[in-house]
């Protein structure tokens, strides 16, 4: 083969691939991008925040035995209303009373150790004073050490009387220890309430729970006119709360019904959780909320859902969540890149990366354009800056949004109709 021949075939070649190249570019700028496309309107928006947990009452007391002995009297069954000083059960008190009877014997032996010793104190008080006045009047009677012996008895008599007293006190003590323990096997209601856990039945041994809590619980009493949630709130959420915002609670018992509730303590320490498969650990402040309207069947340990209002808006501009993406935009200025949410700066992916949604003009045709968002809902946010009611914006899909660029020709994707859906689902 010639090189001539060489030549014009290599450049059959090239103008073969460049048009192949460029069909395909045309192809792809000129292939419309099925998008959802949604006009920019004005809504009522909730800004909230998600969290769950249990309901618990406000005020309940766990009743655990402080001696150890068989239950031989229970009153009371779980459920059950009791009031303040209700009696609710009895522990064997035999060896309790047979405790009393030995202090007070011990007590009455103490006093009348303590009355002899108050006796002898006051004969040797009277023999050393009688010898001392005959020493006086007739030291020739009185020797020096028969005085000074009669004043060591004294002395004596006098320790053994203060020990006799210490004695009797001691006594009195272990008599009131032996009668305290001997009322508390006696077990009366602390406060007013339901019974909303028994723990043990009449037969089973009560003992106290110094170091095991668990295991001396008896039962348990609960004030169901005031009750609550905890729920855990993530870190990222906790500081868009206050105290007194409103709540909207779900109870898993009652999954037709909601109601209502406010916040009333808000955690200042975290809850650390670490999870079971990894090192990470996830931050999360405890919340609780009052309900204000329960339900009479409501019990203990209910899982509830908490929907937490943290700020509200009335008919503003707004556009779909899913719209809002984010582009790198080399044109735009330094005022115009500055864009904010509410009144925190917008995180920025790159040194120009703003966020924005695509504008749909009347040739179909996109554009992006930077906008400022305030509050969300659940769908959608809030338009501060960047958008007039009434403009047409791309609204889906997310993938589809992804691929936009400036320029890019899109059309509406067909709605499906009602019949269709039903099919799918």
């Amino acid at each position: 083969m010639s090189k001539r021949t060489k030549w014009i075939l290599g450049a059959v070649a090239v103008v073969v691939v460049g048009s192949i190249a460029a069909s395909a570019a045309a192809n792809r700028g000129g292939k419309a991008v099925e998008v959802k496309i949604v006009a920019v309107d004005k809504r009522d928006l909730v800004a909230s925040v998600t969290a769950s947990g249990q309901v618990q009452p406000r005020t309940k007391v766990d009743v655990a035995s402080d001696i150890s002995g068989r239950i031989v009297r229970l009153a009371v069954k779980e459920g059950q209303i009791v009031k303040k000083g209700q009696f609710l059960l009895e522990i064997d008190p035999e060896q309790y009373v047979a405790a009393v009877q030995q202090a007070e014997a011990a007590l009455s032996a103490s006093k009348a150790q303590a009355a002899q010793a108050r006796a002898n104190l006051l004969q040797s008080k009277r023999n050393y004073d009688r010898q001392t006045e005959i020493k006086k009047t007739s030291p020739q009677l009185v020797s020096d050490s028969e005085l000074e012996q009669l004043k060591t008895q004294l002395e004596v008599n006098e320790a053994l009387n203060e020990a006799a007293v210490h004695s009797v006190e001691q006594s009195t003590a272990s008599l009131r220890t032996a009668r305290s323990n001997l009322n508390k096997t006696t077990i009366v209601a602390p406060m007013a309430g339901r019974i909303t856990r028994l723990a043990v039945e009449q037969g089973e041994t009560a003992v106290p729970g110094t170091f095991n809590k668990d295991a001396a619980l008896l039962l348990t009493i609960s004030d169901m006119s005031v009750l609550e949630t905890k729920v855990k709130v993530d870190e990222t959420d906790v500081a868009r709360l206050a105290l007194g915002d409103s709540a909207v609670v779900q109870i898993d018992a009652f999954p037709d019904t909601t109601f209502l509730g406010k916040v009333i303590e808000i955690a200042h320490s975290s809850v650390r959780n670490v999870a079971a498969s990894s090192q990470d650990q996830s931050i999360d402040y405890e919340v609780t909320i009052q309900l204000l309207n329960p339900p009479p069947d409501t019990r203990p340990d209910f899982s509830a859902t908490a929907k937490i209002v943290t700020d509200t808006r009335s008919q503003v501009l707004s556009i779909p969540i899913i719209a809002l993406t984010v582009r790198e935009n080399e044109e735009l200025s330094d005022e115009d890149s500055a864009v904010t949410v509410g009144k925190a700066p917008v995180k920025e992916v790159g040194k120009r990366d703003v966020e924005g949604v695509f504008i749909v003009g009347t040739d179909n045709k996109v554009n992006f354009r930077p906008v400022d968002v305030g509050i969300s809902g659940d769908n959608y946010f809030e338009v501060l800056k960047g958008l007039t009611a009434g403009e047409k914006i791309v609204g889906g899909t997310y993938q589809a949004i992804q691929q936009l660029k400036d320029g890019g020709l899109v059309k509406e994707a067909k709605k499906e109709d009602k019949a269709a859906k039903d099919a799918k689902s």
